[in-house]
């Protein structure tokens, strides 16, 4: 639209503006999803690095599983009538101990490949359990005479046993046990020991171990026992804790952390007796992995096995604030363009479509730059090079387009007010939204003061002529 004297109306200037500001939008949205696409290439490249350590590890046990024979009944069809047949089956008694006491040391270390990197983790992991037989083991349906205490069987679970280290150290009762691969007899992840177990019915079986793996990312617990306690002690500086249970207490500092948990089986939800087929106590199968365990809900099903876990994050995920980052975008082609509507509408400078497409385009690349250089020198340093660039290229631009570079230093200082702003932004999450919304808001008002005399379409000017 235009007047009667041939030049634009202030109407169809902002509507040129904002028909350029959403063409940019497609540009943008590219930005946005190559921040994906290198994040995608670095979860790539983090399980190439951690291939073959040793996946985030889940540990279980140790349990004394002890055979025993129990009388099964079925009902079938024979000679059209039903008969009732009793046959004799092994099935499996699960002890849980009544207290565990285990501590780990982890020692982590950052592994790099080119300008990606991986927290991978040695564990060394010793403790004592006590077994015993209860009392009223009658009330699980299972005869003591039945049982076989001469092929127990001592089981201690791992998620991803290709982390196990060499020759673990087991002892029941001070006898040193040979360790077997898998987790028990019938299969399952971890390794397992036969145990003589004939003199538990008269005392409780103590079995001391250590043992050491490698792993990746985190490390959760399975808590079986009566009473467990577990502390962990690391020099990593930024742990996360998650799972289930958290910790009763715990130090975080420069220097590492230190955790201490305490789960009783009451608050597990399990008794400490199960009985069932062989095979169904190897319960790190059914223990999801630490970045897909539940968020505190509790567990879904029965069958669900509970968690301590204990995260090794990285205090910054760079792409992540680069993803947070570009979702600003339009704040900045937005004012960026205000400032020169406002040049363009008041001051009386006038400036083109092309202007406004090419000052936009420079603050699209700075989310490039920032993505960029971030994977090469970190977010901080990365984002003061890169506003830097593309504060100072649009401010030596708009001194071309404006004539003036008193105007320029207008925007200049605009732009780094924004990127000050929004580093601010990225730094206070909680608070992002709030500070934004303020910040729309002051804007809002002074273009409404600064054009409350201007008219948009130029009737008046018109009717005024007329």
């Amino acid at each position: 639209m235009v007047t009667f004297d041939g030049q634009r109306t202030p109407g169809f200037k902002l509507f040129l503006a904002i028909l350029v500001a959403g063409a940019l939008t497609i540009p943008l949205f590219s930005v946005w999803l190559l921040v994906y696409d290198r994040q995608s290439q670095e979860q790539e490249a983090t399980s190439s690095i951690t291939a073959g350590w040793g996946g985030p590890q889940v540990m279980a046990g140790p349990l004394l599983v002890i055979p025993y024979r129990a009388n099964a009944t079925e009902t079938v069809a024979q000679n059209g009538q039903s008969v009732t047949r009793t046959t004799e089956v092994t099935k499996e008694l699960t002890l849980a101990p009544e207290a565990v006491e285990l501590s780990t040391d982890l020692r982590p270390e950052v592994r790099k490949r080119s300008i990606y990197e991986a927290v991978v983790y040695d564990a060394a992991v010793s403790g004592r359990a006590r077994f015993a037989v209860p009392p009223d083991l009658a009330r699980s349906g299972v005869d003591p005479a039945q049982m076989d205490l001469g092929r127990a069987e001592l089981r201690f679970g791992l998620s991803d046993p290709r982390g196990l280290g060499a020759n673990p150290r087991v002892a029941a009762g001070g006898h040193a046990l040979r360790m077997l691969p898998g987790g028990g007899s019938s299969g399952g992840r971890g390794f397992f020991a036969w145990v003589d177990a004939t003199g538990l019915s008269g005392q409780p079986l103590v079995v001391d171990f250590a043992y050491d793996f490698r792993g990746n990312a985190a490390l959760s617990l399975a808590p079986q026992a009566g009473d467990t306690r577990w502390t962990v002690k690391s020099s990593w500086s930024s742990p996360s804790f998650g799972g289930d249970f958290l910790p009763a207490t715990r130090t975080v500092g420069d220097k590492g952390f230190e955790a201490a948990y305490r789960v009783g089986n009451l608050a597990l939800g399990r008794s400490l007796v199960s009985t069932g087929d062989p095979g169904s106590s190897n319960l790190v199968d059914k223990v999801p992995p630490p970045n897909a365990s539940n968020t505190g809900a509790g567990p879904q099903s029965s069958d669900a096995v509970q968690t301590a876990s204990i995260s090794l994050i990285q205090p910054v995920d760079l792409y992540s604030q680069v993803n947070r980052a570009t979702k600003y975008g339009f704040l900045f082609i937005g004012f960026t363009f205000l400032a020169l509507l406002m040049f363009d509408v008041i001051g009386g400078v006038r400036v083109s479509t092309v202007e406004y497409l090419l000052m936009g385009a420079a603050l699209v690349l700075f989310f490039v730059l920032l993505l960029a250089f971030a994977e090469v020198i970190g977010f901080t340093a990365a984002y003061i090079v890169a506003s830097a660039a593309i504060a100072g290229l649009n401010t030596a631009y708009s001194a071309a387009v404006l004539g003036s570079w008193r105007r320029a230093s207008f925007i200049g200082a605009l732009l780094v007010g924004l990127y000050a702003v929004l580093y601010i932004l990225l730094s206070l999450e909680a608070y992002s939204l709030l500070i934004g919304s303020l910040l729309l808001f002051a804007a809002l008002a002074g273009v409404m003061y600064a054009t409350r005399r201007i008219d948009w379409g130029a009737k008046r000017e018109a009717a005024a002529a007329a």
